[in-house]
């Protein structure tokens, strides 16, 4: 496979990463229970309210139109918001700049953080591809990982750019305000740390998984359209610590600490914001939801 194939792939990967103690008794069981309804929650505080929509970064055709709650509130939303705006795959001095920061700088490589027996299973995969591990080895392991994936989605005919591209672009067509909870620049840095200091377990883990991905993600999705927060756990949070505990922490726990405050200074206007973000930060312990229920708001499912 060709260099500027993998930046072609690249752009098309963006930075999509495969993401309740009392509020009041009835808007924790709403939560944090398997209480199935949508992947949206309304959240409320003196009768102001925000929607919080977790998405699936990884959507194949196949699975739109998505479900109508999403649309119904989209409609309705003055603004949306989402978590970081990724550069346009035209964009080539973005592009570059990313795949700089996600590619070692110092000599190092990603072979001299695997085992001889892990980076030969790396090259074995990519083989079918036409490739070689060789040909990755001067990228970081967030980065590569997130290739991986892209690549066996693509094979299993379940890619797809997902719910946060598909509003994004809605918005643009439709000139709704658009604001973000993160930089580019942090985005790119949380990619480029993914995996550092446990490369060897993080590339072994995702090699292993990715014969099942193509079911994984049919569950995942399917969770995701129920609303079932105990299947999202299990099939994101706790997937994610076993293949990068280490890194779990800077993914989710102070992502969505770091969100409150942003989501807190939405209320008190006239404005109707729509929030959407991976559908593993409204699940799972310190998730958003939980965060925010206890700062003493009404979180409902719907």
């Amino acid at each position: 496979m060709k260099s500027r194939t993998f930046r072609k792939l690249a752009a098309g990967i963006g930075l999509a990463l495969l993401s309740t103690t009392a509020l009041s008794a009835k808007s924790a069981e709403n939560a944090s229970n398997n209480n199935h309804g949508t992947s949206i929650w309304e959240v409320t505080k003196n009768g102001d309210t925000v929607y919080i929509g977790g998405t699936i970064h990884i959507l194949p055709v196949s699975e739109f139109p998505l479900p109508t709650q999403f649309t119904d509130i989209y409609q309705q939303s003055d603004t949306v918001v989402f978590e970081a705006e990724l550069p346009d795959s035209t964009d080539v001095a973005a592009q570059q700049q990313m795949m700089m920061e996600l590619s070692y700088q110092n000599g190092e490589t990603l072979k001299d953080t695997l085992t001889d027996e892990t980076f030969k299973a790396l090259d074995q995969y990519l083989s079918a591809f036409g490739a070689s591990a060789n040909q990755l080895a001067s990228f970081k392991p967030g980065f590569v990982t997130t290739m991986l994936v892209t690549m066996e989605a693509q094979r299993a005919q379940m890619a797809g750019e997902g719910v946060d591209a598909y509003f994004t672009q809605l918005a643009k067509r439709d000139n709704k305000d658009r604001e973000y909870l993160e930089s580019l620049d942090f985005q790119i840095n949380m990619l480029a740390n993914l995996g550092d200091g446990e490369e060897e377990r993080f590339i072994s883990e995702t090699l292993a998984t990715l014969p099942d991905l193509k079911s994984e993600l049919e569950r995942t999705i399917k969770a995701w359209r129920a609303g079932d927060t105990e299947a999202l756990n299990t099939l994101v949070i706790q997937t994610f610590k076993q293949e990068a505990p280490e890194s779990y922490d800077d993914v989710f726990t102070k992502r969505n600490m770091n969100w409150i405050p942003q989501i807190e200074a939405m209320f008190g206007d006239d404005d109707k914001e729509f929030v959407l973000v991976g559908a593993g930060h409204l699940v799972g312990e310190d998730n958003v939801l939980k965060l925010l229920g206890q700062k003493g708001y009404s979180v409902k499912q719907l």
